[in-house]
């Protein structure tokens, strides 16, 4: 049609190799409920330019993943190219001429996102290939942040004389070195999370770059790059506490609701520590915490109503409501089911309504109402699943901290 502009076809890559040795089967590896290549991948299909998503693997189990998460794998990496020392050039030059090749395909962008790189902002994919598009000069975009440390207080030795020698020098200051930091040029680290090259820097200059490359600055938050086990734990663990905005495989999380009117927990490994203790006879106990039944209390006090919902059938869990004067629904085998019908019978909107769970049993919950909330110690699908990650451990405590915040947040709104 006169007038109109056509849509830029832009290319995300994802490469993906199957021999990592320092995490083994990284790419697709549980991280905080889902695969880390499903991060990646769900950068690029959230995207409003990317047009089509592509990974490029030498291995058929993360082909099999990539595709469950909406990726396309047209063809396999060749052997040549998934080598430990493999540089990104080659890799991205056979995407590119294979795609020309097979489909007489060619994209007017490429975007390289790594999955070791998981934590990205919601509009980082977009940012980088609007700017680059917005200056047809440039050659690429790449992510960086502000660097950690200073090169300009750095040095070489000098091998022959073992003197110390100024890595860089700086026009006008003769010793940078001495200089306080608010006086050298700002400098930046280069990050993983995203590059948006055009095709004619890798395929024409043979580069990942070009010669014109334009910043895009990425929050230092966001910077994360995983090579390590300990790297895995501890980015994991700000993944689900950390309470940064980003792209997620899953529905992006919801807002505390205004109005709570109901507050439903789930009994083992969210009002206990999910232990059981059996004496000689088989008779068996549990572990509350005192702090959990003052908070439910506190709650109901505010007008706001609670109830236990459970799959276990032992007579404790109604004990302890007794105690708690909570009603339960225990010896819930399809606790999905069982909500839906509660909320019928009992004229409830579940838009008001939330839900605390620590097991994959709990998830078929979370979507039935306003809100979802996992405990510090829930499995990885369930906190990754939940709109809200409390930071104590079921049955020490966490039931307390979400009482406390729902009715810090309901003084909030008087």
């Amino acid at each position: 049609m006169d007038g109109m502009v056509a849509r830029a076809e832009v290319l995300a890559v994802i490469p993906a190799r199957g021999g990592s040795k320092g995490i083994p089967r990284k790419n697709i590896r549980n991280f905080s409920g889902y695969p880390l290549i499903a991060y990646s991948i769900a950068a690029a299909l959230q995207s409003e330019t990317v047009t089509r998503v592509i990974v490029s693997t030498d291995d058929e189990e993360i082909a099999a993943v990539a595709r469950q998460y909406g990726a396309e794998v047209p063809f396999m990496r060749p052997a040549e190219h998934a080598q430990d020392s493999t540089l990104d050039l080659p890799v991205f030059a056979h995407v590119l001429r294979t795609l020309a090749e097979m489909e007489n395909y060619h994209p007017d962008v490429v975007v390289q996102l790594r999955p070791t790189s998981p934590f990205r902002p919601l509009t980082m994919v977009d940012d980088a290939v609007r700017l680059l598009l917005d200056n047809p000069e440039a050659d690429s975009v790449r992510g960086v942040v502000p660097a950690g440390q200073n090169p300009h207080k750095m040095w070489r030795i000098d091998q022959a004389s073992g003197r110390m020698v100024a890595l860089l020098q700086v026009e006008g200051i003769d010793e940078p070195y001495n200089s306080p930091r608010q006086k050298l040029p700002p400098v930046y680290w280069q990050t993983g999370h995203i590059d948006a090259i055009r095709p004619r820097a890798i395929l024409e200059k043979n580069s990942m770059s070009g010669a014109v490359i334009l910043p895009l600055l990425i929050d230092p938050a966001y910077t994360v790059d995983i090579d390590t086990p300990a790297d895995w734990m501890h980015y994991e663990w700000q993944m689900e506490r950390g309470g940064l905005e980003m792209v997620r495989p899953a529905q992006k999380r919801r807002a505390f609701p205004g109005d709570v009117e109901l507050v439903i927990f789930d009994f083992d490994g969210v009002m206990t520590d999910n232990k059981v203790y059996v004496d000689q006879d088989g008779f068996e106990m549990v572990a509350a915490d005192r702090g959990d039944g003052a908070g439910i209390k506190l709650l109901r006090r505010s007008g706001i109503d609670t109830m236990v919902l459970s799959t276990e059938v032992n007579p404790v869990v109604a004990a302890r409501c007794r105690k708690l004067d909570m009603p339960v629904l225990q010896g819930i085998e399809d606790k999905g089911t069982a909500l839906k019908n509660y909320f019928t019978d009992h004229d409830i909107d579940p838009a008001h309504v939330i839900y605390v769970g620590n097991d994959l049993n709990d998830m078929p919950c979370f979507p039935l109402v306003g809100f979802g909330v996992a405990v510090a110690d829930a499995v990885p699908e369930v906190r990754s699943a939940a709109d809200l990650v409390l930071s104590r451990n079921g049955g020490n405590g966490a039931v307390r901290e979400l009482c406390e915040l729902i009715l810090k947040k309901k003084a909030e709104r008087s």
